[in-house]
């Protein structure tokens, strides 16, 4: 039987512990069992978090993060791992359990069939769905087509962070994480290795108003990612959001990356529809499941 505890902030040696079942379960499936945002909560001083460790014969065999902040949606939002030597010990099981049940969603990263199976077990039944996509970017990409009055420049630091925000919760008011970036969420960003303002591309009108931004981020020297594309709804419905992806692509491909992925929600048909015509096709998906 797993022993379980709580902590409202992890130490610099539980992190560490975590960090290595986190990289195990990621080794073995292919796939991170928790996303950046979890990561970021691991630091110390980070709030807003409930961490469970789960121990066998005294080791850390799993661990679980509740986001206590939740979604827009009023919902707490939980992910989870199991050590690969652990699996099938009832660790999981016990992690789930133990999670606050009162509107509760819990992210299974990559689709793992494991937790399929869990879930099911549970009563638990899939919710959302969000699509990875990816596509390789060494041929030729289509030159961008600025509409006019339309100038694209990097992102600068301590000069933009508000405009930003403020088109990306527009852009992004219907999405349960997204649009809650504020501006401390991008200073936070901008303190970490992967940040490149020379990959946060802006599109500004020509009364100089942000009109849309497209955030790419490198994850490997071969790996790239549409991190994220927002256009202002005044600005939709004119090609803008294709135009930043394909400046972004073609920025990602300058760094010398093969291969591009993004997520997408996959009943956001419109964003789906884009990213296919320019010759995305499916990688895996991460799903959401709720009581």
């Amino acid at each position: 039987m797993a022993q379980l505890s709580w902590f409202e902030e992890l130490t610099a040696d539980q992190a560490a512990e975590v960090t290595g079942v986190l990289e195990a379960a990621q080794g073995t499936d292919g796939v991170a069992p928790v996303g950046e945002a979890v990561r970021l909560r691991m630091r110390p001083g980070a709030t807003g978090s409930r961490h469970l460790l789960a121990r066998l014969n005294g080791e850390l065999a799993g661990y679980a993060h509740v986001d206590l902040i939740g979604d827009s949606g009023g919902n707490k939002v939980a992910e989870l791992a199991v050590h690969p030597k652990y699996r099938h010990q009832g660790v999981g099981e016990a992690l789930v359990k133990a999670l606050p049940q009162e509107s509760l969603r819990i992210w299974a990263h990559g689709g793992h069939p494991d937790a399929e199976k869990l879930a099911e077990k549970l009563g638990f039944r899939k919710v959302r769905e969000l699509l990875r996509m990816r596509l390789r970017v060494e041929n030729d990409l289509p030159e961008p087509s600025v509409p006019e009055g339309i100038t694209i420049r990097p992102f600068v630091p301590g000069r933009d962070e508000a405009a930003v925000v403020y088109v990306n919760h527009r852009a992004f008011d219907w999405h349960p994480e997204q649009g809650a970036m504020s501006i401390e969420d991008v200073r936070a960003k901008e303190e970490e290795d992967w940040f490149d303002p020379e990959g946060f591309l802006l599109a500004f009108d020509a009364d100089e108003k942000l009109a849309g931004f497209h955030w790419t981020k490198v994850h490997t020297p071969d790996l790239g990612e549409v991190y994220v594309v927002g256009v202002d709804p005044d600005r939709q419905g004119g090609g803008l959001g294709k135009v930043l992806t394909l400046a972004g692509l073609r920025h990602l491909r300058e760094q010398g990356v093969k291969e591009v992925m993004l997520y997408v929600e996959s009943d956001n048909t419109a964003a789906v529809r884009v990213y296919t015509k320019l010759g995305f096709t499916l990688w895996d998906a991460d799903v959401q499941y709720a009581r």
